[in-house]
């Protein structure tokens, strides 16, 4: 009887999309249908489609929608998963019983850079607490009012969105800080007028002294009505920068100076600035705190986890929920992470594009997800990776080693194997063989119902790497059989015994024909330089298609950019 090929494809994908947040894998899913089903191996490229299809299908659906289908119809399946799910211990948020238990978060990253392994920390663990472990609420808020200091950049935002889609975050609610304006300055008049808010005209100098000596603004005495007028001047233009500002009442002679009396909006002459998404059109601009303030409070956002560098601004926050009587969200706060052999800082990597040094934002040197995912680390690896951190307050150093383990889990049962010689290459003629040869390559060690490639050799004629039979008497050439090393380029076919190989311990080479193989550029990140190894694939090589894993015999696991062109991932 056939087999239902889509409905098992439909299960793995649910199943797959439960366990990593509500976005399947296709290789992952394609193989767990083959380790079922391996007898539609040869029909490989139908079945591709099909799981392709399915899981588009899934990861349009939600999370619940995913759970509620793999429960009523594979039930075991979904106790595999929760299994898994288990095995990721997070500590339950605090007070989520003040909220009547409907948790809400935030993801609010600054398009002003890319999203890098930093960053995915806090959007994969806002969204596995809202959306996994407590069925609430995620919302996606792009903060962009600095148009200055931390200028956006427009292809910021598609590339954030695109960054979070890769990982499997997916949001409920989307905002945009730089769009939102007129509902910032609604609250400000509201906190003028209340006498929590005022708009202080000393210079930058005078009103660092004033905090320093920890005594009120003289500013700050004036009455609500001055106040009032001076606003409508910084939203009329009247007031050029650094001329005037709207501060938050605080307490003066707080333990820490920069919360004394906050700064909640400047002016910036953005003629000079302009916004990338709203132009020159406002001159006076909420400052982080202000913005992010009002918007948790309107989103309902209940619980906020950050890094630990946010703790000051926590308490600074804090000021504008007393004055309009708001209850404030949950702060948690975690310490810093640290990747050792990979370029995280935001600085180093922005002067290294501007100069050159980098080749875009997707350098396979740096520490972007763009560059991950160009690298070929799979957004399990990075879900683990943060699974395995938490929400620890201390700083987390994690070593490239660490995400290149976490990471080969996963590519080792998806990546067969396929060999490519790299130059320097020396050729080398079969002799005692008869033509046309065939040699069998197993496709991948581990699975072997995944069967053998054949190779067929029309000529004797072959490429090894310069210096790999150098020093050896006999060798096994993979797939093709046992040779003795003779003079002039020769190889002497001995048999094509496996167990004599064993038995002498021949070393095992990889070869491609001299006259069909595929020529191929991998690209390999060593450090702070590029590497560019150039090389012959055997003949199949020609049929990767871009985005596929496999792995190059004794070089290690390949992402397939493009034919021909390989991007190293690791060992």
């Amino acid at each position: 009887m056939e087999v239902d090929v889509e409905k098992v494809a439909l299960k793995y994908a649910l199943a797959n999309a439960v366990r990593f947040g509500g976005k399947a894998e296709v290789k992952a899913v394609v193989s767990k249908v083959f380790a079922e089903l391996p007898e539609l191996r040869t029909r490989a490229r139908e079945i591709v489609a099909v799981v392709t299809d399915v899981v588009s299908r899934v990861n349009n659906m939600t999370l619940e929608e995913q759970e509620k289908l793999l429960r009523e119809t594979w039930p075991e399946a979904l106790v595999r998963e929760k299994r898994v799910e288990e095995e990721r211990k997070l500590p339950p948020l605090p007070r989520v019983e003040d909220f009547n238990g409907f948790v809400v978060t935030r993801f609010a990253p600054n398009p002003d850079f890319v999203l890098h392994l930093g960053s995915a920390r806090p959007a994969i663990l806002n969204y596995y607490y809202a959306k996994v472990m407590y069925k609430g609420k995620f919302i996606l808020r792009f903060e962009d009012t600095d148009p200055k200091t931390k200028k956006p950049m427009l292809e910021a935002y598609d590339m954030i969105r695109e960054d979070l889609k890769w990982l499997g975050v997916k949001w409920d609610e989307e905002y945009i800080q730089s769009l939102r304006m007129p509902i910032y300055y609604e609250h400000a008049r509201k906190l003028i007028e209340t006498g929590g808010a005022y708009v202080c005209t000393h210079p930058r100098d005078e009103i660092k002294r004033i905090r320093d000596e920890g005594r009120p603004d003289p500013c700050s005495l004036l009455p609500p009505e001055t106040h009032l007028e001076r606003w409508e001047k910084m939203l009329a233009g009247e007031y050029g920068e650094e001329q005037a500002v709207l501060r938050i009442k605080t307490d003066p002679a707080h333990p820490n100076p920069s919360v004394r009396d906050w700064i909640a909006f400047r002016v910036l002459d953005t003629s000079k600035n302009p916004h990338p998404l709203v132009g020159d059109k406002y001159t006076v601009w909420p400052t982080y705190n202000f913005a992010c303030a009002i918007d948790d409070h309107l989103m309902g956002i209940t619980h906020i986890l950050r890094g630990e560098e946010h703790a000051v601004n926590t308490i600074k926050q804090e000021y504008i929920y007393r004055h309009f009587g708001w209850k404030p969200p949950v702060g948690i706060h975690f310490g810093r992470l640290n990747l050792e052999g990979m370029i995280l800082s935001k600085s180093v990597i922005r002067r290294g594009i501007e100069k050159g040094a980098y080749h875009g934002w997707d350098d396979i040197r740096l520490g972007t997800l763009i560059a991950l995912r160009r690298r070929g680390i799979l957004p399990q690896t990075i879900w683990d990776l943060v699974f395995e951190v938490g929400i620890k307050p201390s700083t987390a150093t994690l070593s490239t080693e660490k995400i290149h383990a976490l990471n080969k889990k996963y590519l080792e049962p998806i990546s067969n194997r396929y060999m490519f010689v790299a130059e320097p290459v020396k050729e080398y003629v079969l002799s005692g063989v008869t033509l046309p040869v065939v040699a069998e390559v197993m496709v991948h060690p581990s699975y072997p119902e995944r069967g053998r490639r054949k190779i067929i050799l029309e000529s004797p004629h072959i490429l090894v790497e310069e210096g790999a039979l150098a020093g050896k008497g006999e060798v096994r050439l993979m797939g093709l059989g046992n040779f003795m090393i003779g003079e002039e380029g020769r190889l002497e076919f001995l048999n094509n015994d496996v167990a004599y190989a064993k038995d002498h311990g021949l070393p095992i080479i990889q070869w491609v024909p001299k006259d069909d193989n595929f020529p191929g550029t991998i690209l390999k990140a060593e450090r702070t330089e590029v590497r560019v190894i150039k090389g012959y694939g055997e003949p199949a090589t020609r049929e990767l298609k871009s985005e596929d894993r496999v792995q190059f015999v004794r070089i290690g696991f390949i992402r397939v950019e493009k034919p021909g062109v390989y991007i190293f991932t690791h060992d």
